[in-house]
């Protein structure tokens, strides 16, 4: 197993998962396992910027981790594991802390969105590039499969690694992204990327009925049933070509 290339997949467990987690993350992961030594974690350690409920937080992991193994996770050849059992992770996040600039965290996706809206912001949410970073490279990922709003994140890790490698010899493997083009980013019910924050999500194991329901809510244009629409502006065509193959579209 050692000869094959390393990725490294990491999910928070914020609530239920849903489409865009399993299309964007967890089906590529798993993916993985057939070609790839595979580490895969619970991010609990990110999930405390947005969630003070302990008891919340460990029903969260234990629902995910069900999730993976009800979605064909092997755990018998690969590693799962919560973000908290490899404390040398925060250990690194110092030493990365270190030769990182306030000007990089800054121009953060997740820094910059806070501040837009006027959220408090917390020393955890500005440093969580750095966390991340030393998410992947403390296990010499080689790739990292990312939806297209993580892009940023894994540049961030790159460029750490080098100026890591720079400062001190080639210590740690320098990552590459996997991203998906067709499921790059899921569009959710309104059309923006599908978010809890946004309230526009598919749940992953919604009922018929619940499913149904949200599907209808997706907006669409004002032409009518029978006029010819531009799949590429479509959010129903999205979703779409993301389950079915190539004769289907």
């Amino acid at each position: 197993m050692g000869a094959k290339p390393r990725s490294l997949s990491g999910i928070k467990p914020t609530g239920t998962p849903h489409l865009g987690n399993y299309l964007g993350m967890i089906k590529p992961a798993i993916q993985l396992q057939k070609t790839h030594e595979t580490f895969y974690f619970i991010a609990d350690y990110h999930a405390l910027t947005s969630t003070r409920d302990p008891e919340k937080l460990r029903e969260y992991t234990n629902d995910l981790t069900a999730i993976f193994a009800a979605l064909g996770m092997d755990f018998e050849n690969h590693a799962f594991f919560r973000q908290s059992d490899i404390p040398e992770v925060t250990e690194l996040t110092w030493i990365l802390s270190c030769i990182t600039s306030k000007g990089m965290m800054e121009r953060a996706h997740a820094y910059k969105d806070a501040v837009s809206k006027e959220q408090d912001v917390s020393m955890g949410l500005f440093c969580y590039p750095v966390l991340m970073a030393c998410d992947i490279l403390i296990y010499d990922s080689n790739f990292v499969p990312v939806g297209q709003d993580q892009r940023q994140h894994l540049e961030i890790t790159r460029d750490l690694a080098i100026r890591f490698n720079h400062l001190y010899g080639d210590a740690l493997v320098v990552p590459e992204a996997i991203i998906a083009d067709d499921v790059a980013t899921i569009p959710g019910l309104d059309g923006r990327k599908m978010s809890k924050s946004y309230g526009n999500i598919i749940p992953l194991f919604a009922s018929e009925k619940q499913f149904r329901k949200a599907i209808m809510k997706i907006t669409t244009d004002s032409k009518s049933v029978d006029e010819a629409k531009d799949p590429e502006a479509c959010s129903v065509f999205a979703l779409f070509k993301c389950f079915a193959d190539k004769a289907d579209q």
